[in-house]
Order: structure tokens, then sequence, then C-alpha cells
């Protein structure tokens, strides 16, 4: 038989057991969760990888369609609110992808949120550009940790990037809405961090103001960002909205 002191010593190193399971779980689990890019380390990896597979759950069909609606639409897909109105820097999110500079959907760590570019070193950005507050409320949470805004692609250009995101929060974009000179700026690519097609579509008017769409791609011209718009249609199915049928564009 046992006594009773074998069995406390037994029952205390089976709690002892249970609880080292549940810390090393815990450790698995927050690896997972907090994965730190290295390279940008504002990156919220978790959020930015949810908001990619949801650009991956839309149709180009999905994408051509009203623009008011396709807007929500990449709302959605890179967690933020549709709030038109809000006020800025309240959450305002009526200029995302509205302007030709508010089209990188950047979603970054908590702790990184309020800086402000108060170095100046992106240029053409106010030293006061402090977005903190209109994320968190314009964030929506079940897309994972940290947040996400639109945030301005001037700078982008450059190798390495000297954006908004990859300068003032040191984060990676999850995608880049660029215009494509192929069809007169009438169709957008979705492009990662790297440049590489995520999506694209061809909305229905009213769109953006055309010199916007110009200007658009003109801030990406001849970087890996452009890359997609500049093949757009080549050995690719696109959505003709004038037919409501697809068509190979390079035809």
């Amino acid at each position: 038989e046992i006594d009773c002191c074998e069995q406390g010593k037994m029952r205390s190193v089976s709690k002892l057991a249970a609880t080292g399971c549940l810390f090393a779980s815990l450790r698995s689990l927050s690896t997972m969760s907090f994965v730190i890019d290295p390279i940008y380390p504002g990156t919220a990896v978790e959020r930015m990888k949810s908001a990619q597979a949801r650009v991956a759950t839309l149709s180009p069909e999905q994408l051509s369609g009203d623009w008011s609606q396709v807007r929500k639409l990449l709302l959605w897909a890179g967690g933020l609110k549709d709030l038109e109105n809000a006020r800025p820097g309240q959450g305002y999110t009526g200029h995302a992808f509205n302007d030709h500079n508010h089209c990188d959907l950047t979603c970054m760590l908590g702790d990184v949120q309020d800086e402000s570019n108060s170095d100046g070193k992106v240029a053409e950005i106010s030293r006061y550009n402090l977005l903190g507050p209109g994320i968190r409320i314009a964030s929506i949470e079940e897309l994972g940790p940290g947040g996400s805004w639109s945030t301005c692609m001037n700078g982008c250009a450059y190798n390495p990037p000297q954006d908004v995101a990859h300068v003032q929060f040191k984060s990676r974009i999850a995608f880049k809405l660029v215009w494509s000179p192929r069809d007169d700026f009438k169709s957008f690519v979705l492009v990662d961090d790297d440049g590489n097609l995520l999506n694209y579509g061809t909305p229905l008017p009213p769109l953006p103001n055309y010199s916007y769409r110009q200007m658009n791609y003109n801030m990406v011209a001849g970087s890996k960002y452009a890359r997609a718009a500049d093949t757009f249609g080549d050995d690719r199915t696109v959505f003709n909205n004038s037919s409501s049928t697809p068509i190979n564009q390079a035809e």
C-alpha cells in the first residue's frame, strides 16, 4: 500500500507535470502568435498573413463590382472598419484606397502604432503623423494581434522602401493597391511586400479620380511594386465589365 505521504508526493508531481505542460503549451502558442520579423520588427506577422488570406478568398469578379463595394471588401480584407463618418484621426477610413497615396494596407504591432515620424525620416510626411488612436478605433480585432491602417505609399519605389509602413512603423505591407496603365488605369492589382500578385479587379465607376489613379502608378513605376501592373493581362483571364464575361486582355 502507498501511505498518505507518498500519495501526496505523487499528487504534487502530477500537478507540477500538468503545470509544466501548460507553460510549454503557452510558450508554443506565444511563439506561433507573435512571430517577429527580423528585418521589419514592427510587422504584425499573424495579422498580415490573415489579411493576405482574406484577399485570396476574394474573386476577380467580386473585385470588379461597384467601386464603393469593392473598396469595402478591401477594408474588410485588411482588417479595417468602414468608418466614412468618423473624424480624421479618430478612425476615419473614407480615404483608404480612394486617392493616389493611401493604398498600402499595413498591419503593425501595438507598440509601434504611436510612432509619428518625429525624426522626419519619411519624406513629405508630417513629423506629427500620429495615427495610433485612429488605428485602434478602426482595426478589426478578429484578424489577429496588432492593428491595420491604409498608410501612405510615397517613398515605396526606393530599395529598400522609404514609406510610412517600412520607416515609421518598421513594418512590411500586407498588400498594396496599384492601378494598371495597361488598360488606362481602369483595373488594379493587389501585390504583397515583395511585389507578388495577390489579386486584381476591374471595378465599375465611379472610380477614384483619373489623376489619382495615374499618380498612384507613377509612385511605384520602375519598382518591384509595378511589375504586376506592368504585365496586367498577360496570360491571365481578366473580368471585362463591358461584356460581363471573362476575356484575355492580352488578345
